[in-house]
C-alpha cells in the first residue's frame, strides 16, 4: 500500500506548526537556558558534537525525533546491517559496512555470508601493499617501485585520493598518483615526472568499462610499452575490478585482480579494495584502523536510541533548514589542510545520494531533498566566501570541524595550531550571537570615532547573527578518528534519505550524459551530423 505522503504526516504537520512559532527565536535569546551546551552535545570515540548553536529548543529536538521514529530509520538501519536489498531499484543490498566489521558475527546477502570473501580480499590487499613497500615487488627491469598511479573516477577516485592527502602524515610508502579526469592534461603532467619502471598502475572500474578511466588506463598501458615493451604490462599495472576478462584483456594478470561487489557502491567504496593505494601509502596497519575507526561509528549508529544517535542528530538537524527554513546548502568547513578535499569528498557523497526526486511509491516528492554541499578550508575560506554566511541574505548552515591536536610535533607549529583554533571557535561564536547595532555604537564611540561615521557606518558593522552551526571537535587527526569521521557522515546521508523516502544507493541520474556523450563522440569521429537540438549543432559546428 502506497504511504501517506510525507508532508501530510502528524509528525511533519507537527514540525510545521512549531516552525511558525519559533523560526524568529534569536540563539542569543536560547543561550539563556543555563544547560544548553551540556543538553545539546555528546561524545562518539574520538568526536565530540556541539550542536547547541542550532536554532532548535527541546521541543524543536522531541518533535524531530518524533520524525526519525515515525520514519523507521533504525528498521531500515537494521535492514542495511543485515543485507537486506534496501537499494530497491538496483535489487541489491548496501554493505559498505561489512567491510570495516571487526566482529565475527557472519553477515548475509542471499543467504550466503559475505564475510569470507571480505577478510580474503583484506588479506590479499595487506600482502600486495607490503611487498610493494618493501620493495619485493619489482617492475619488469628489476627495480622496487616509486610511484603508484591510481586511475578512477568518481568514489574510486575521490576516497582514497582524500584519505592519503589527509593521512600524508603517516605516509612512508612509495608516492602515491591520482589521475581521474579523462582531460589528457590530468595524465600528461603525472606521466612527467615518473619513471616507467620505477611505477604502478592502479586501474580501479569495477566494470572495466568506465570510459574516463580505460580511457587514461590505455593512455598510461601505451606509455609503459612504448618504453618498456608489452611484456612489462604485468609488472606494472594491477587491477581493482570484478570483470576478470576485460582486465586479462588488458595484459593484466588475474592474480593482480582485487574484487568488490555490487553491495559496495563507488561512492561508499574507500573500505574496499579501492583503499589499495592508502595500505601502500600508509601501510596495511593504519588503513585498518581506517576501518576499525568508521565501524566503531557503526556500532554507535546501529545502537544508540535516536535521541542520543550522533549521525541521526546531524541528519534531523539539516531536515530542520533544509525543509522548514528553505536553507538551499550546508557548509562544511575544516579547519585543517590535510582535510582540504573532506568537503569535495562529501559533496559527492551527499548529492550523488540524496539529489533525487522519486519517493519509494515512485511518485514525485512535494519536497526539498539533498542540499547543495560545498565548503573549502578554515582559515582560507574565511577570506573568500565568509562574508555571504555572515551578512549575506542567505541562510547557510555550516559545520565546522576541527582538532585539539595537530599533526606536527614541534612547539613552534603547536602554537601556530592555537592561531588556527582561535579562528575556529570565534566563528561559530560570531555566526551565533552576531553583533548588534548597540554594541557597533559603543566599540566606536570607545574608538572615539566621530557620530556622523558612525551613523554611517552602523548598518555596515552590523552582524545580525542567529546562523546555526555545529561544532565538530576530535582530538587528533589520525586513521581511526579520520574513519570515524567519515562513517558519521555515510549514516547521516542515510538517515536523511530514508527521512525523505529515497533511494540513496542509486544514481540513474549520472548516466544520462555518459549515453549522449557516446552519440556525441561517434559523430564527432564520423564527422555525421546527428540530429540534435539547435544549440548542441550549432557548438559542434563551431567544435569541428
Amino acid at each position: 500500500m502506497p504511504e501517506i505522503k510525507l508532508t501530510s504526516t502528524y509528525e511533519w504537520e507537527a514540525l510545521q506548526k512549531h516552525y511558525n512559532k519559533v523560526k524568529n527565536l534569536h540563539l542569543r535569546d536560547l543561550f539563556k537556558e543555563p544547560d544548553r551546551f551540556n543538553q545539546l552535545s555528546l561524545k562518539v570515540g574520538d568526536i565530540f558534537l556541539d550542536y547547541s548553536k542550532n536554532r532548535v529548543t527541546n521541543s524543536t529536538m522531541k518533535l524531530l525525533f518524533d520524525l526519525a521514529e515515525s520514519s523507521r530509520v533504525q528498521d531500515f538501519a537494521w535492514g542495511m546491517f543485515n543485507g537486506q536489498k534496501i537499494n530497491w531499484t538496483e535489487n541489491r543490498s548496501v554493505l559498505h559496512t561489512a567491510l570495516r566489521n571487526q566482529s565475527s558475527e557472519p553477515v548475509f546477502v542471499d543467504e550466503q555470508d559475505v564475510m569470507p570473501d571480505i577478510r580474503a580480499v583484506l588479506s590479499r590487499i595487506q600482502s600486495f601493499s607490503q611487498r610493494v613497500r618493501d620493495g619485493s615487488w619489482q617492475g619488469s627491469t628489476g627495480k622496487p617501485i616509486k610511484h603508484v598511479v591510481h586511475i578512477g573516477i568518481g568514489g574510486s577516485d575521490l576516497g582514497p585520493r582524500m584519505v592519503c592527502e589527509a593521512l600524508q602524515g603517516y605516509a612512508d610508502g612509495p608516492q602515491i598518483h591520482f589521475v581521474s579526469n579523462i582531460d589528457p592534461c590530468d595524465l600528461e603532467k603525472t606521466l612527467k615526472i615518473i619513471k616507467a619502471e620505477e611505477s604502478l598502475f592502479i586501474i580501479a572500474s569495477k566494470t572495466f568499462t568506465t570510459q574516463e578511466t580505460l580511457t587514461n588506463a590505455h593512455g598510461a598501458r601505451d606509455w609503459v610499452v612504448a618504453q618498456l615493451g608489452e611484456g612489462a604490462i604485468v609488472k606494472h599495472f594491477v587491477a581493482l575490478s570484478t570483470n576478470l576478462e576485460e582486465v586479462a584483456n588488458f595484459g593484466i594478470d588475474q592474480e593482480n585482480c582485487f574484487g568488490f561487489w555490487d553491495f559496495v557502491g563507488g561512492r561508499y567504496s574507500v573500505w574496499s579494495a579501492i583503499g589499495l593505494p592508502i595500505a601502500i601509502s600508509l601501510g596495511y596497519e593504519n588503513f585498518s584502523d581506517l576501518l576499525k575507526g568508521a565501524n566503531e561509528m557503526d556500532l554507535h549508529f546501529s545502537k544508540a536510541p535516536i535521541t542520543e544517535n550522533m549521525p541521526v542528530i546531524l541528519a534531523l538537524l539539516e531536515i530542520w533548514y533544509n525543509n522548514f527554513f528553505n536553507a538551499e546548502s550546508h557548509g562544511l568547513l575544516p579547519y585543517s589542510e590535510y582535510l582540504r578535499l573532506f568537503p569535495s569528498y562529501l559533496q559527492q557523497g551527499d548529492m550523488e545520494s540524496n539529489g533525487k526526486r522519486i519517493d519509494r511509491d515512485g511518485d514525485p516528492v512535494d519536497y526539498q531533498t539533498g542540499p547543495i554541499v560545498w565548503g573549502q578550508t578554515g582559515t582560507n575560506g574565511q577570506h573568500a566566501f565568509y562574508q555571504l554566511i555572515h551578512q549575506g541574505t542567505k541562510l547557510i548552515p555550516c559545520d565546522f570541524i576541527g582538532f585539539c591536536k595537530p599533526m606536527c610535533s614541534s612547539e613552534q607549529l603547536q602554537k601556530q595550531h592555537h592561531i588556527l583554533m582561535s579562528h575556529f571557535f570565534a566563528q561559530t561564536r560570531a555566526l551565533a550571537f552576531g553583533l548588534t547595532t548597540e554594541e557597533v555604537r559603543e566599540n566606536m564611540n570607545n574608538a572615539q570615532i566621530d557620530e556622523q561615521h558612525i551613523k554611517r557606518l552602523v548598518p555596515h558593522k552590523t552582524f545580525e547573527g542567529n546562523k546555526p552551526t555545529n561544532t565538530i571537535l576530535i582530538d587528533q587527526l589520525n586513521p581511526k578518528s579520520l574513519g570515524s569521521l567519515i562513517a558519521l557522515y555515510e549514516h547521516k546521508i542515510f538517515t536523511q534519505g530514508i527521512i525523505w523516502r529515497i533511494n540513496s544507493f542509486d544514481q540513474w541520474g549520472v548516466e544520462l550524459g555518459k549515453v549522449l556523450a557516446k552519440e556525441i563522440l561517434s559523430d564527432i569521429n564520423s564527422g555525421s551530423k546527428g540530429d540534435y537540438d539547435q544549440s548542441t549543432a550549432g557548438l559542434l559546428s563551431i567544435y569541428r
